[in-house]
Order: C-alpha cells, then sequence, then structure tokens
C-alpha cells in the first residue's frame, strides 16, 4: 500500500499536536489519529455539568514552551494566559494564612507572620533556584544524549550540561540535591516554619506516589519553579477557557499548516516491516500507511500493546517492562453555587484567596501520615487537598454567580489492597476530602451542585494513562533525561526505525510542556 501520509501522530495530546504543527510547518503530510471524540489528551475543557466548562484532568499552566507559542502564532489561535495573583493561599486552623507570590516584599511580609528567619532566607531560597533553573531548563528543549552508543553531537552534548553545571561553583551541590534528592532535607534546611514547608511540600508530591522525605520529590518540587507567564519566571497561570484552551489553538494551528485531524479513531497495531514502521491499524480494522510514524501515548501502549513483543529486543523489551507507573493521584472537579469563605480570611465574593491554588496542609508530617495510609494499599484517612477556582479570574467558566473548582488530592492508590475502587468507596473518599475543606471553609460542602471524581483507574480508562500516571511514567531519576524513556532511545528514536516517541513518556516528561512534542519533530525531520 502506497503511504498518503507523511507523518502518522498516535494521540491527539498536546505533545502529539505540537508536533504535527511543527511536521505540517515543515510541509509533511500529516495524520492525527485521537481515541476520544475531542483532541487534547489530558489537556482538555469538556462540559461535565451542563453549563460548566471543566479542566478535566490538566488545570494550570506554566510549563508550555513559550518558544512553542511564538513558533506557531498561537496567540492567533486563541491562547490567552491569565495570570494568577498570587500564586497561593493557605489558611490554618488557628485563623492565620499564609499568601505567596504577590511578589518579594509581599512575600517576606507574609513569611514573617510566621518566621522572620524564613522571611529572610526565602529570598535566597528562589535564587538558589533560579541560578539551577538556568542549567536544567534549557535541557527541556535539547535532544538528550545516547548514553549507550554515544555519536560526537551526543559527547557535545554531554560536554555543554558539564559545563554548564561547573559554572554554578558551590551550588552545584543545590543541583545534585535537587536532581537526585528529597524535597524534605532541602525545606528543612532552609526553613524553620511547618507552614511555609507544609506549603511549598504540597509541590513536590504532585502526581508522584511518594512522601517529601523520598528522593525524587525535590525534582518534582523543582518542576514548579522552571515555567514562565507573560515571561515572568516561576508564574502559573489559568487558560482562558480552561486547559482546552491550549490544545484547541494547537489543533486550529496545525490545521491551518495542513494536517489532518481524526478524532474517534483509535489505533489498535502499529504496522512494522521488514524492522521499521509502515502505519497503523485501527480497531475498526482500517490499515493506514505513512512513511513515519510517531507515538504520543505511553511506552505501555506504544510497546506492549500496539507493537509484537518479539519485534523488539530483549534489553529493550525488559527496560520498558520495568517502567513504573504507579500513582496515588485522585481529581475532584465540582460545580459550586458560590466561592467559600474562609475562617482565616472570610468573603464570599472573588478575590485574592480565590486567585491561586489554595493548599490545605499544616505541616510536613500530615503529608507523610496521608503517604503511609496508601503505602500499605489504603487511601488516605486525611487525604492532602489543594484547589484551584479558576472562575475566580474567568467568568467565560460557569454561569453568572456560580463557580468551579478543580480538587487535586494525594493519596489514592490505582491498586487498593481491599480490591478495585468502587462508586461507594470514591464517594467515601470525595467526602473526606470535602470535610477537610469544610474544617478552613464552613459551609462549602452544601454549596456543591455536582462533582465528578477521577481516582487512578478512571484517569486510566479515559485519558489512557497507564496506572492513571499522569506523566507518562515515574519522573525518577532513572527515568529522566538521557534514561528517559529507557537508556540508549531518549533521542526520541526506537528500535523500530521511522516509529518516533513524542509524548511524555519521553525527555523532558510530565507536565504541559509540550517541548517533547517539538524535539521529536526536530529529530524526525532530520532524519
Amino acid at each position: 500500500m502506497q503511504p498518503k501520509y507523511d507523518a502518522i501522530v498516535i494521540g491527539g495530546g498536546h505533545n502529539g499536536l505540537v508536533a504535527a504543527c511543527y511536521l505540517a510547518r515543515a510541509k509533511w503530510k500529516v495524520l492525527v489519529l485521537e481515541r476520544r471524540s475531542l483532541v487534547g489528551g489530558a489537556c482538555v475543557t469538556e462540559q461535565v455539568f451542563p453549563g460548566y466548562k471543566i479542566s478535566t484532568a490538566a488545570y494550570v499552566n506554566s510549563l508550555f514552551r513559550p518558544e512553542i507559542v511564538r513558533d506557531l502564532n498561537l496567540n492567533a489561535y486563541g491562547f490567552e494566559v491569565i495570570e494568577r495573583n498570587p500564586a497561593s493561599f493557605s489558611p490554618f486552623l488557628d485563623g492565620r494564612y499564609l499568601m505567596l507570590g504577590r511578589g518579594v516584599g509581599e512575600d517576606a511580609a507574609e513569611i514573617a507572620k510566621f518566621s522572620t528567619r524564613d522571611a529572610q532566607a526565602y529570598p535566597k531560597y528562589e535564587a538558589m533556584l533560579a541560578r539551577v533553573a538556568s542549567v536544567i531548563e534549557p535541557t527541556l528543549m535539547q535532544i538528550p544524549p545516547n548514553v549507550r552508543r554515544p555519536r560526537l553531537g551526543d559527547l557535545e552534548t554531554a560536554l555543554r550540561l558539564g559545563r554548564s553545571m561547573q559554572r554554578l561553583g558551590s551550588g552545584m551541590t543545590d543541583a545534585v540535591q535537587i536532581l537526585t534528592g528529597a524535597a524534605r532535607p532541602i525545606l528543612d534546611r532552609w526553613f524553620e516554619s511547618e507552614e511555609l514547608k507544609g506549603t511549598l511540600a504540597t509541590d513536590a508530591i504532585i502526581g508522584a506516589f511518594m512522601a517529601p522525605s523520598m528522593p525524587g520529590t525535590a525534582y518534582v518540587l523543582f518542576h514548579h519553579v522552571m515555567g514562565e507567564t507573560n515571561g515572568k519566571k516561576g508564574v502559573w497561570a489559568y487558560m482562558r477557557g480552561g486547559m482546552g484552551g491550549i490544545t484547541q489553538a494547537l489543533a486550529r494551528a496545525a490545521t491551518d499548516l495542513g494536517a489532518e485531524i481524526r478524532t474517534d479513531a483509535e489505533v489498535a497495531k502499529i504496522l512494522v516491516k521488514d524492522g521499521a514502521a509502515t502505519g497503523v491499524v485501527l480497531a475498526n480494522g482500517d490499515e493506514i500507511a505513512a512513511r513515519n510514524v510517531a507515538s504520543g501515548v505511553d511506552m505501555h501502549h506504544t510497546f506492549e500493546r500496539f507493537i509484537d513483543p518479539q519485534l523488539l529486543p530483549p534489553d529493550f523489551r525488559d527496560a520498558i517492562a520495568r517502567i513504573s507507573y504507579d500513582s496515588a493521584s485522585l481529581k475532584i472537579n465540582a460545580a459550586i453555587d458560590r466561592l467559600p469563605s474562609f475562617t482565616a480570611l472570610p468573603g464570599r465574593e472573588p478575590g485574592l484567596q480565590h486567585h491561586g491554588t489554595v493548599h490545605l496542609c499544616p505541616d510536613q508530617d500530615f503529608i507523610e501520615r496521608a503517604y503511609d495510609d496508601a503505602k500499605y494499599g489504603g487511601s488516605s484517612r486525611e487525604p492532602v487537598v489543594e484547589f484551584q477556582m479558576p472562575s475566580s479570574l474567568d467568568p467565560t467558566l460557569a454561569p453568572p454567580g456560580k463557580h468551579v473548582i478543580s480538587m487535586f488530592v494525594q493519596y489514592a492508590p490505582y491498586r487498593l489492597k481491599d480490591g478495585p475502587w468502587t462508586k461507594r468507596l470514591k464517594d467515601e473518599f470525595a467526602d473526606r476530602c470535602f470535610a477537610i475543606v469544610e474544617r478552613y471553609a464552613p459551609g462549602f460542602t452544601e454549596s456543591v451542585i455536582d462533582r465528578q471524581i477521577l481516582t487512578p483507574a478512571d484517569i486510566e480508562e479515559r485519558f489512557g494513562l497507564t496506572g492513571g500516571n499522569i506523566f507518562q511514567g515515574s519522573m525518577s531519576l532513572d527515568n529522566l533525561f538521557a534514561f528517559r524513556p529507557v537508556p540508549g532511545y531518549a533521542d526520541y528514536r526506537t528500535p523500530i526505525k521511522r516509529l518516533y516517541v513524542c509524548g511524555s513518556a519521553a525527555h523532558p516528561g510530565g507536565g504541559v510542556m509540550g517541548a517533547a512534542g517539538c524535539n521529536a519533530a526536530r529529530v524526525m525531520l532530520r532524519s
């Protein structure tokens, strides 16, 4: 069968769409195949409740690469960010609260309510993170070296990275600890206030089945300072109209560039002939030929479901099988008839306390105890709850006077020791989450009009993310940069010729960045 397309992209998530845009811009004939009825993957806006626009999975933006926005002129296609100020609000049961992200002076004054020493240390801590980011952030848009079979270009990449690390001087120790260590020892070294440390520590566990005391959480924490909004480093934003604003803009750009996008087009098999990808077979039996195939879905689907394992080298097959998809993150989306009024800062009209992420975490031990429950196969008796109310800044998301709320909760394991998640277990867990919010904002529960509860199992079924892992695989040190998805194949190529990976399973990993899609397209075009 003569190929009709230069490239088929499996999966219409943000990375797949980015790859499609760059390939189509280079005049390749591109087909994007999306299993669901709408493009976007886990970066979508859906009307889960009539009249309400919900960012069903991904909920805030900062990491999406500004280079991609500029290259593809996404602002012309509806890409619009709404900057959050403050970034976070942490109420406490003693009536105090902590706001962060309003500026150096305001942050210092807020932290000083809990510790004068911490108020003085915080700008130095942020400066340390910025220095490390100056080395790490440029690697997001780099093709990682092949550590098993290095070429000259790989050695040059490694040398440049080594020189960048050298320029950190004594700060190299900080970089190594952030890349390899646990968040808690770092926070304990810098600060004394548990209120501040608890707030910061929640960012170290998002999407990870780990406690802040475990190695690997420092890098997850660091992830939250690498992005930018409107040129402002570390500032997070909502997308106008929800997170689907990113992927809908990408889809419009891709279509304008000549790419074809098909929804309700589930891939069942990747066709391979003489060691090279030649196209795909859809679940309905249709065969589509292409000169190249790029997979934006995770490695379990790509290599353990879509391809006959016997076509893969045994060492590669074994490495793919070892990728961890452990997840304990649960998402609750809700429609509410009024904003919560916090005891620490009352008021139901949209105010500063409603604009950013609300952290309900008194200290780091609270997180550790929640993790202990999950470690032994249960869901947290006292979950770690954080949530956003994007409608406080974007009235297009809900009817007048009403609002949407997006809760991200730890820990709710994919596998429970007593059996699968049932509706009763989901409701009981959500009720525990709402009870925690109720402690800080009395009357919250009765304000809820409707709710959607997505366990890791639901996330897997809905978005095709194995294990419900939002990063398409662990973000531990052994699965980053030159080791992602597996050593020797971090350059977006695979053992199958003309088959590439372009999703979050590849470098630089999870988060709504678009870097993997862009990098993969660059490799494909060079090839």
